[in-house]
């Protein structure tokens, strides 16, 4: 009988390999290969019979029943509630409020005479009700059970039947099976699989709770992502009250929207209107624009600011927070070069107020028109705060962004009559600065 041997398994990419090498040979990374031990090899199956393949046209489309969780932003993102036999994994990072919103999101089902299970691997059920005593609803009427062997817990799944399931979180589950620890690359690939074959033969929508690394990615081999039918993401920063959730994958709805929350006493409160709240907030100083992104299909206006003051450093700090920085350090060089502003013996922040992290090109103009407002010292616009979008080439043009009506609509709703973005009449980053600064600023779109 052949021996048990051992492979080093990549928790990046999945990739094997035969013995530990620093970098994995597949994805790039680096110290990801851990050990993990394999059996003996199973005899080769018999010859199995062809099957002969079904045009689609043939095929009978499958029409789901979602349940809604009573929370209208994350009904958003899924794509209108959970998918029966789905899988949804939700990352964020320690302390962001997943088990709050989860536990929402169960109770609301709850009331609603569903049957669910809140399945904890990381907290005891005392401290469970401890959390669901502050939530609306009917959190205290959910089931629960603290357990971190993974046949006891696909064993009660079984007898139970559950239309919705939590488990908190996937990386504590263990299977008595395989050697390793809770949460080793092994460990959980096997538990992320025998769950998800228990919820697609049983019809149960199961929401797995997952970690992140110290980079704010989702922890575990890349085939958990693969495994699961949806993964969201939920953001913010423990110290701020904001929360967006959004959706990297999601087999059974769009990416392109995004859930915007509050956290207060009584758990998250839904930001239906989320630009009135950043618009309210917006300061009337020099260094300050607002902004109209788009955050998947939905317009969104935040208050971008920036700060420039004199270095005692070489080389002077560039300190973003909610924008990429190497976005800024090159919006910073274009500034300087096509616009007549520069910055390069000066410190400068910009940040993102509320939390929100902005990762479109869109952006660009408003952090060129905040940096030019701080190092001129000029509050841009007379009654309100001005709005801009637009993307920043390198020779000093405005490019077009995606959804431009959209950006403006939303703009001219809350009174910012004031919108500069890229057009026959402001194509240039310089002439942008001087419509901002010297003029009133029309409203401009392509």
């Amino acid at each position: 009988m052949p021996r048990a041997s051992t492979v080093f398994v990549c928790s990046s990419c999945g990739a094997e390999s035969a013995k530990w090498r620093g970098q994995c040979p597949d994805c790039g990374n680096w110290n990801t290969l851990a050990e993990e031990a394999r059996g003996p090899a199973k005899a080769p199956k018999a010859a199995t019979r062809a099957v002969k393949p079904v045009p689609l046209r043939q095929v009978e489309a499958v029409r789901y029943t979602r349940l809604a969780t009573g929370i209208g932003e994350l009904d958003r993102v899924l794509g209108g509630g959970l998918v029966p036999g789905s899988l949804v994994l939700i990352g964020g990072s320690p302390g962001i409020g997943k088990s709050t919103l989860t536990s929402m999101a169960l109770g609301n089902l709850q009331a609603d005479g569903r049957r669910t299970l809140y399945v904890s691997g990381e907290e005891s059920a005392a401290q469970i009700r401890l959390r669901a005593e502050r939530l609306p609803g009917a959190a205290l009427d959910v089931p629960v059970l603290a357990e971190t062997d993974l046949d006891t817990v696909l064993a009660t799944l079984d007898a139970e039947r559950p239309e919705v399931c939590v488990i908190d979180s996937v990386q504590t589950l263990h299977a008595g099976d395989l050697t390793g620890a809770a949460g080793s690359v092994g460990q959980v690939r096997e538990v992320a699989d025998r769950i998800t074959r228990l919820a697609k033969q049983r019809g149960i929508a199961v929401l797995l709770v997952g970690h992140v690394t110290k980079e704010g990615a989702l922890a575990g081999p890349r085939v958990l992502e693969h495994l699961v039918d949806a993964v969201l993401q939920f953001e913010g920063e423990r110290e701020r009250t904001y929360r967006t959730l959004r959706a990297l994958k999601n087999r059974f709805g769009s990416t392109n929207d995004v859930g915007v929350f509050e956290m207060q006493t009584s758990g998250l409160v839904e930001v239906a209107d989320a630009s009135a709240r950043f618009v309210a907030e917006a300061t009337r100083a020099p260094g300050s624009v607002v902004l109209a992104a788009m955050e998947g299909s939905r317009p969104l206006l935040v208050e971008v600011q920036a700060l420039v003051s004199p270095s005692e450093i070489v080389p002077p700090r560039r300190v973003a927070n909610g924008i990429d920085r190497n976005r800024l350090a090159l919006v910073l060089a274009v500034l300087g070069r096509h616009a007549g502003i520069g910055a390069g013996a000066a410190d400068v922040f910009v940040n993102v107020a509320g939390g929100v992290k902005i990762e479109e090109p869109g952006a660009d103009l408003a952090v060129a028109l905040a940096v030019a407002s701080a190092t001129r010292g000029v509050t841009m616009g007379e009654q309100t705060p001005i709005a801009c979008f637009g993307e920043i080439g390198l020779t000093g043009e405005l490019r077009s962004v995606g959804h431009p009506e959209r950006r403006l609509a939303e703009a001219q709703k809350f009174g910012l009559a004031d919108v500069i973005a890229p057009s026959q009449r402001t194509s240039t980053l310089r002439q942008a600065v001087r419509q901002a600064l010297g003029s009133t600023p029309k409203t401009q779109a392509a």
